[in-house]
């Protein structure tokens, strides 16, 4: 590839391309420099316009990382379509099908690496019949075993009939052995399917526009012997006393260097190769030094907290700090006079440099003019970066040249871009801008990169081929450029070899631009460059996935390979996954034991071949194959671990709906029962088992019991039926009598709306009283007559005071010894008037209204009658009331009986109302379970639980859905790890983990609860007696679904807590074989209702096992029927017999203790809150708590199986601490506490192997589990102490100040630097920095630190003496913890986890 042009305008020449190009697939052989880019562009834009293109892609393909940007950034300032650079890691996510759709539906162009497009088209992502066009840039590459070949074996097994995608080949040099061009010829043009074509009709204007340089070929003397001017002895030599065995010991590959430092002595001089060595030794020292770094932080904890370090410490041998000695004195030598920018000396004389630098010296300045830009292109990389050092610093070219020096970064075998270092991208910047001058690169400047025309190119070391050759005099392209070829006398070799290429190439030139006249009318290519035998490849064979069309070849079953084994977990004390490879011309393969396989599936052996790399290509194909049969690969042949990006499919690959779309807020329907409907149902209301009422709706209501003050129930209703003539009239009357009713004894204003229920009197016969709803309704402000009023109505009457309307009193008596005009009796309320009557019309007259106050008849003694409850009732507990309404009557409180009005309300219909909220709101609850239960095909789970799973926090109704939710958290955790463990045995801990965590996401919770319409079961609204809701809408005729439903709103987030609260419910009421039940009902992957014990059976009768583990028989409590499961549940992964290590049975046994601690504490702290249960959960099993109990009470670590000495060590060093630390001091403080991670998973593993041998009884394993966790269990408690993190945090904003962080800082600690952590208070340390073996236990140990130096008052760094914030309030004691439980979670989990992104807080 070359510059784009300057002008978008085609020549003549590009245009005579651009037509053959449009009639087929062609290979544009054209000089670098001649706009190849602009033909491709004008194919793109062409091409992009057909009909045929549509719903395809054009693929522009390049083989280096740096072209990726160039090309699409060309494209996209050039074209209106959507375009798309990938190279990067985050770009070729193959898990993430989804992300992938949404770019080949929203982009038009993909620029990318061919490795990139190659897995795409190897896992099925996307096809070669969905590509319209495809660029090769660099087109001469497709050879051998080279992705850009890859790719085009693809398209060949596309049938033609199926639209192929047109080809557009582009490259400077067709022809790759000049030796045979015309085989080389065949050859791409077979690959590529396509003809090599050359500008014919308009050769004079390439000739004018793309000018030839003059290539001259410069001799230089051979190397000198010895440089008796450079100082002896040089690093060289004083590293010469060191046995090679030293350099192995500290993985110095020495024998590398040593070929590297002499090639560079002979090429550039021993300065440049003593540079050189320096500069490699510097790169090894630092390695050494992190290390030992790590080693004495780990030890440094050790000592400040009194606890042991994990593992010796292990300084390097004692040569090695002779060997850094001689360094740090080498860097004086070399380095003393350098100013910061250069790092070299000055000036540097050339009696130190070879003769071939002497010569190129005198090149540069032969040539050099005002504006010069030059290439010096050498063959390796430490020759480029010493060149670029060392020649601005010869002072003949000091002011003249800026040097930079660049090298290529190529792709792996995913197509992924290696990074590319700060300054080889600001050098190639800088060379394109003109900043520097003179470049030195490797073969990475020969093709693709865009670099102006070049004044200069000189060849420095010896050419290899004629790509090289033309690529590189490419780039000498002015009218006055030169191009030179050092050569060094007397190598005749290399004289002949340029020779050949340069009368070699006119000729080939002129074979492939005459070829079809008759017809008219990343990575370097070492990596690809092994020639596959004829006979080997009729022999390979390709396996398409039919499902997917997923492709397996020879050429990526390595690749395959290595992915998968690259994504088995492991600890730091184990090596990296990779497969194991053995023989020649026949291979085996031995895949890791880590993978779950039996020992049969992890060896392969391939056929016999007649080459070593075919015979491993033949044994990965097998391997892959038998692999994917196996499920260990997907359908789209990637390692199969569910999708990282948005999921499609469930773990048992069912669709998930797509919800992306909800919204935050939800507005839904309800189901409701209240209506009055066409039909209506009469339901008895019994108080204190009295028939008081008939509560009267359009729905058969189940029946129900509640507690509110008193003992309330309804019976099973009947159907009432009305004479036709009288239901108009009854209905109304109904209707008026509720209504008045309700404004009497609940809500105080009248109502507006008809309500959706009655509730009405019923006669001795269980009749509606009618005649009695007539007499209320027929006084709807009060009764005057007081001659039918006697003693049977004492403490039965409502009554109300026509000056106070509105307020309802109970009448207790009638004084006929008292007038509105007697005294008031000394000491009452009334003291201080003449009289009755003058205190009534001073109290009760108002500005707009004279008190009416008789001065006649009677007085009644009355008490205040409050109304209704807020509806709320106890859910769980009948003994446990809602106190019953207290009638007061302070002071003997008086009215005039004139001016009060009785209401015909008998006591019973009062008493009705009084209870009707909350029996309303028990009745919404319980016909929401009920209809949840039948329509979603739920298990007979409790009411009461059922109903607390669906109340939602904001209903405010003294319980709701949220202990429930973090009770079913768990259990929805461990249900789907049972079933994906059982349902994937060939899938390892990473693979389980994200299949897990997909089905258990929230976004997989929504999606299910959306699919079975979950909205319209929960409750949400808040119970107000002031605004009666149980009316009709008026909405209904308008919308009649909502004939029973109430609309509703709340958050998006709580369907997914009310499927975990179902969860959690039917649980509680019947166990794991309920839940399994509710959860298949759920839509959720629990593998069916099937109970485990059934699903997974195991022998009935326990087997004998080794001596070996009857220990840990008798401390568990259990007998073991399958004794494999022990030995997988204590082998290390570093444990490579063959057998499975215990990483499955620890993910599942993590799920289980999970469960069994967190149902625990719900049944032990039935009052604890959500947050309260999982701070005390997550202490428990914790790393620190679950290592202590393997080692006090199961003794695990002499029994775990571990091919490490260093984590041995660790763990020997740790048990004495642990042996000697007790449950409470483990929950307390745990988290000064770091022992190896092995302990808290061996732990887990044999738990998880328990429940396994147990045929998956749950109850049988938690006894097993809470008995090993005794002491841990009984030290938890809901007001369980904070970490001091978090209790360093709130005590500061309580305080009042807002100036605390928490930051990693330097510590020179034994003369070294090391990372540590400290407490800043508005910038100045108050502790620190703390070094301990991670930085999460660091933090903790700070923050314990400073808070205990901010509380007194009497230090310096004290929060009164620092602290300056306006708002500050300083407080000694520690304050309340109730509401941070959930951040101390997230704190306690930093103990197992630590992310380099928590250590630093503001």
């Amino acid at each position: 590839m070359e510059s784009p042009p300057e002008s978008l305008l085609p020549r003549r020449y590009q245009e005579e391309v651009f037509a053959k190009a449009q009639t087929e697939n062609i290979i544009a052989a054209l000089d670098t420099g001649s706009g190849k880019t602009l033909i491709g562009l004008l194919l793109i834009r062409w091409i992009s316009t057909l009909e045929t293109s549509k719903d395809k892609v054009i693929v522009f393909l390049v083989p280096k990382v740096a072209l990726v940007e160039q090309q699409g950034n060309f494209i996209t300032q050039n074209t209106p379509l959507r375009v798309i650079k990938l190279h990067g890691v985050l770009d070729i996510d193959l898990t993430d099908r989804v992300r992938w759709k949404k770019r080949f539906d929203h982009h038009d162009v993909f620029v990318m690496t061919a490795q990139i497009f190659l897995n795409i088209l190897t896992h099925a992502i996307w096809s070669i019949d969905r590509v319209s066009l495809m660029i090769f840039d660099e087109c001469h590459h497709t050879r051998k075993n080279h992705p850009y070949n890859g790719i085009m074996r693809e398209y060949f097994q596309t049938p033609a009939t199926a639209c192929r995608p047109k080809i557009f080949g582009m490259t400077a040099s067709p022809i790759w052995n000049p030796r045979d061009p015309i085989g080389s010829l065949t050859t791409l043009e077979a690959n590529m399917d396509s003809k090599v074509i050359a500008v014919r009709a308009h050769l004079d204007e390439l000739h004018n526009h793309s000018p030839k340089p003059v290539e001259i070929i410069k001799e230089y003397p051979p190397p000198e012997d010895s440089y008796t001017d450079y100082p002896s002895p040089t690093l060289w030599d004083y590293l010469q006393v060191f046995e090679r065995r030293i350099w192995d010991e500290l993985e110095i590959p020495w024998n590398a260097l040593e070929i590297r430092y002499f090639s560079t002595f002979s090429n550039i001089g021993p300065y440049a190769a003593s540079l050189f060595l320096h500069v490699e030794l510097e790169q090894h020292i630092l390695r050494i030094h992190d290390s030992y770094l790590g080693n004495v932080q780990s030890i440094d904890h050790a000592a400040e907290m009194g606890l042991p370090s994990q593992g010796q410490l292990k300084p390097p041998p004692v040569d090695f700090w002779q060997i850094q000695q001689i360094y740090v004195d080498f860097e004086e030598l070399l380095f003393m006079d350098a100013p910061l920018a250069t790092n070299v000396p000055l000036p540097l004389s050339l009696t130190w440099c070879t003769p071939k630098i002497r010569i190129l010296v005198e090149l540069l300045l032969a040539y050099h003019r005002p504006g010069f830009q030059g290439i010096v292109f050498v063959e390796q990389r430490q020759t480029a970066t010493c060149l670029a050092q060392i020649l601005p610093m010869i002072p003949e070219l000091n002011s003249l040249f800026r040097c930079g020096a660049l090298m290529g970064q190529g792709v792996n075998s995913d197509g992924i871009g290696k990074s590319i270092p700060a300054g080889h991208k600001d050098t190639l910047e800088s060379f394109r801008r003109g900043d520097i001058n003179l470049l030195i690169a490797t073969s990475v400047a020969e093709e693709g990169l865009d670099f102006p025309a070049c004044d200069l190119v000189i060849r420095f070391d010896p050419l290899a081929h004629m790509v090289g050759y033309v690529q590189s005099r490419g780039r000498a392209r002015n009218k006055t450029s030169t191009f030179i070829v050092m050569i060094q006398k007397g190598d005749n070799a290399h004289l002949i070899r340029y020779q050949t290429l340069k009368t070699a190439e006119p000729e080939i030139n002129k074979i492939y631009r005459s070829r079809h006249i008759s017809e008219d009318g990343s990575s370097e290519d070492h990596f690809y460059d092994d020639e596959v035998e004829p006979a080997d490849l009729v022999e390979r064979e390709r396996y398409v996935v039919e499902s997917t069309g997923a492709v397996l070849t020879y050429d990526n079953s390595i690749s395959l390979l290595n992915r998968l084994c690259s994504l088995v977990p492991r600890d730091p004390f184990t090596p990296q996954h990779v497969p194991k490879y053995s023989g020649d011309f026949e291979t085996t393969i031995i895949l890791p034991s880590s993978i779950p396989l039996s020992p049969d599936d992890l060896t392969f052996t391939g056929p016999l071949r007649r080459s070593k790399k075919e015979a491993k290509r033949a044994a990965a194909f097998i391997a892959v194959k038998k692999l994917h049969e196996l499920n260990v690969f997907d359908d789209f042949l990637l390692p199969v671990s569910g999708s990282k990006g948005r999921e499609t499919e469930d773990a048992d690959g069912r669709p998930i709906t797509d919800v992306s779309q909800v919204p935050v807020m939800l507005d839904v329907l309800v189901h409701d029962p209240w209506t009055t409907g066409r039909s209506l149902w009469i339901h008895p209301v019994y108080i204190d088992n009295r028939l008081v009422a008939g509560l009267v709706t359009g729905t058969r209501l189940p029946p129900v019991d509640v507690v509110c003050g008193k003992s309330v129930c309804t019976r099973p209703g009947r159907r009432l039926v009305f004479e036709d003539e009288d239901e108009p009239h009854k209905r109304r009357l109904m209707l008026e009598f509720t209504r008045l009713s309700i404004w009497l004894r609940v809500t105080a204003r009248p109502l507006s709306l008809p309500t959706s229920l009655f509730l009405v009197p019923l006669t001795a016969f269980c009749e509606i009283d009618f005649d009695a709803m007539e007499l209320l309704v027929a006084g709807p402000r009060g009764y005057s007559d007081w001659s039918v009023i006697n003693e049977d109505d004492f403490d039965n009457l409502i009554i109300m005071n026509t000056n106070q309307f509105g307020r309802p009193y109970l009448l207790h008596n009638i004084r006929n010894d008292l007038t509105p005009m007697s005294k008031p009796p000394t000491g009452s309320t009334e003291d201080g008037h003449g009289n009755y009557h003058e205190y009534f019309v001073q109290k009760w007259t108002r500005k707009r209204w004279t008190a009416r106050v008789p001065t006649d008849g009677p007085l009644v003694e009355v008490h205040l009658l409050p109304r209704s409850s807020d509806g709320l009732y106890n859910l769980h507990s009948e003994t446990t009331t809602i106190p019953t309404m207290v009638h007061t009557a302070s002071n003997g409180l008086v009215l005039p009986r004139d001016s009060c009005q009785w209401f015909a309300m008998s006591p019973n219909i009062r008493e009705g109302y009084e209870v009707l909220p909350a029996l309303c709101h028990r009745i919404s609850d319980v016909y929401r379970a009920h209809r949840a239960r039948f329509e979603l095909g739920l298990p007979p789970i409790i009411d009461n639980l059922l109903v607390e799973a669906l109340t939602l926090p904001c209903a405010d109704m003294g319980y709701n859905n949220q202990r429930l939710e973090t009770l079913g958290d768990s259990v929805l955790k461990l249900c789907t790890t049972v079933h994906l463990y059982n349902k994937y045995p060939h899938r390892h801990e990473g693979q389980l983990s994200i299949l897990r965590a997909s089905s258990i996401s929230n976004r997989f919770l929504l999606a299910r609860a959306k699919d079975i319409g979950l909205e319209a079961y929960v409750t949400s609204e808040r119970h107000n007696v002031h605004t009666w809701r149980y009316v009709e809408s008026v909405d209904k005729s308008l919308n009649p679904s909502a004939d029973r439903c109430v609309c509703r709103r709340y958050p998006r987030r709580s369907l997914q807590d009310c499927m975990e609260a179902v969860i959690g419910a039917s649980f509680l009421t019947g166990g794991i074989p309920m839940t399994l039940h509710t959860g298949t009902s759920l839509g959720l992957s629990f593998g069916g209702p099937i109970p485990w014990a059934i699903r997974y059976s195991r022998p009935p009768v326990a087997c004998n096992v080794s001596q070996y583990f009857i220990d840990l028989e008798n401390c568990l409590g259990y007998t073991f029927h399958r004794p494999e499961l022990l030995v997988e549940a204590v082998t290390h992964p570093s444990i490579c017999s063959g057998g499975s290590p215990y990483q499955r049975l620890e993910f599942l046994g993590d799920s289980l203790l999970d469960l069994v601690v967190l149902d625990y504490l719900f049944k032990k702290f039935p009052n604890a809150t959500s947050h309260q249960l999982s701070l005390p959960r997550a202490k428990a099993v914790c790393s620190p708590s679950l290592a202590s109990l393997a080692v006090r009470r199961l003794n695990l670590h002499r029994i775990l199986l571990v091919n490490r000495m260093d984590l041995m060590e660790a763990i020997e060093s740790y048990v004495p601490l642990l042996r000697s630390t007790t449950g409470k001091e483990i929950v307390e403080r745990g988290w000064k506490y770091d022992p190896p991670k092995a302990l808290s998973d061996v732990f887990e593993s044999v738990m998880g192997a328990v429940l396994v041998d147990s045929a998956y009884n749950y109850d049988k394993t938690a006894a097993v589990v809470e008995n090993s966790m005794e002491d841990i269990l009984s030290a938890l408690s809901p007001s369980i102490a904070l970490d001091p993190v978090t209790t360093l945090r709130q005590w500061i904003a309580e305080a009042g100040c807002s100036k605390l962080s928490i930051e990693k800082r330097k510590r020179i600690h034994n003369g070294m630097e090391s990372d540590g952590v400290a407490v800043l208070v508005h910038g100045t340390i108050v502790t620190g920095p703390i070094l301990a073996a991670s930085q999460s236990v660091s933090k903790f140990i700070a923050s314990e630190r400073a808070l205990a130096v901010l509380k007194d008052s009497g230090r310096s760094h004290s929060l009164l003496q620092l602290c300056d914030c306006q708002e500050a309030k300083f407080r000694k004691d520690a304050v309340s913890t109730d509401d941070v439980v959930k951040n101390n979670v997230a704190g306690l989990k930093e103990a197992d986890s630590i992310k380099e992104e928590d250590i630093s807080y503001d």
